[in-house]
């Protein structure tokens, strides 16, 4: 017969379990389920100088910038961040203080109920001293690269709220010695004797580019991950070639309102022949000309009906008056925010 104290022991210990339990339920959708829109909290990308100094040369994004988001809808943050500065020496150690703050970010993102997306935005390349490299020269190899992901894999792995590991923001003009599909499986492997359950997140070579995807990304169907769980991102921009850059107008940049879904459609057949999943992880638009807003809405239109999510480039704390973001301006919203915050789950 079971004694008192021992009966007593076992109902305090079911109490104060199920608190612990709950707080362990992972938020991120699963695969069938709507998939959430977002914004670029763009910061930690900035500067020239690295590893630089934070809050001069780069920035991360703030709680009130993350309360804007919620305040809007949005559930999911890609958070760009520079390989330079959260690791300084290649295998070596994470950098403490830049780590710090990347935690700060996600931290405060799940207070939140905020999915954050991990947005590498080194195109392929690092600095090595004053020197820029890509993977595959200098001394830069495919394996540095396996190695960090490895060590953010092993930091991370038990976060509830990561919706992925961007493995690569827009690889392009790789060596053909370290093209960029060997250099993701080199990532995905590390990753995987890691981390098995999170969403590993693969850009696309050549920008990234929705438009060349069978030129430059068809490899990528090759990738291997044992947990299945892949998703490919492509980018889209509205302007005649399509960098994002907007430098005419919308009659000079040869633009019509459905621009970003013609450019997008070699992407959606690729998903779609490879049974694979797809996300956008940029897109944007200038502020002036309300055409370029109807653009946008027919695309995030088509993106929602396919079942396809993605952030818009970009939002965070250092923007000023730049054309294509949508950060509020001392308080007043952009153009853009009243097209973008009416899509916030895919269907």
């Amino acid at each position: 017969m079971m004694s008192k104290k021992l009966l007593t022991f076992l109902l305090i210990s079911s109490v104060l379990v199920v608190p612990i339990l709950a707080q362990k339920k992972n938020i991120v959708p699963e695969k069938d389920e709507p998939q959430p829109f977002g914004l670029n909290m763009a910061g930690a990308d900035f500067g020239k100088n690295f590893p630089g100094v934070f809050n001069k040369d780069y920035t991360y994004p703030t709680p009130a910038n993350l309360d804007y988001m919620v305040s809007k809808g949005f559930k999911l943050m890609r958070l760009p961040f520079k390989w330079d500065r959260i690791q300084h020496n290649l295998f070596g150690e994470l950098n403490k203080e830049e780590l710090a703050r990347l935690k700060g970010v996600v931290d405060e993102a799940a207070k939140r109920d905020i999915l954050v997306l991990f947005d590498l935005h080194n195109y392929g390349r690092r600095y090595l001293g004053e020197e820029r490299f890509r993977i595959g020269e200098g001394g830069l190899e495919i394996e540095h690269l396996a190695d960090l992901w490895s060590k953010i894999a092993d930091l991370f792995k038990d976060y509830n709220n990561i919706w992925g590991y961007g493995l690569m923001n827009e690889p392009n003009n790789m060596l053909d010695s370290t093209p960029w599909a060997k250099i993701a499986q080199a990532c995905i492997s590390a990753i995987r004797k890691i981390d098995t359950k999170n969403t590993i997140v693969v850009g696309g070579d050549s920008w990234s580019s929705a438009e060349r995807w069978y030129e430059y990304s068809d490899d990528l169907k090759n990738l291997y991950d044992p947990s299945h769980n892949l998703i490919f991102e492509a980018h889209v921009y509205f302007d005649d070639d399509a960098s994002g850059t907007y430098k005419k107008s919308y009659d000079e940049e040869n633009a019509n309102p459905y621009k970003g879904i013609e450019r997008i459609q070699p992407f959606i057949k690729w998903l779609s022949e490879n049974n694979a999943r797809g996300f956008i992880g940029e897109y944007g638009i200038p502020d002036k000309d309300e055409r370029w807003q109807v653009c946008l809405d027919n695309f995030l239109k088509y993106l929602q009906e396919k079942n396809i999510n993605g952030t818009y480039w970009a939002a965070g704390p250092w923007w000023g008056t730049s054309f294509m973001a949508i950060q509020p301006i001392k308080g007043v919203e952009r153009p853009q925010m009243k097209v973008v915050e009416k899509y916030l789950w895919t269907e």
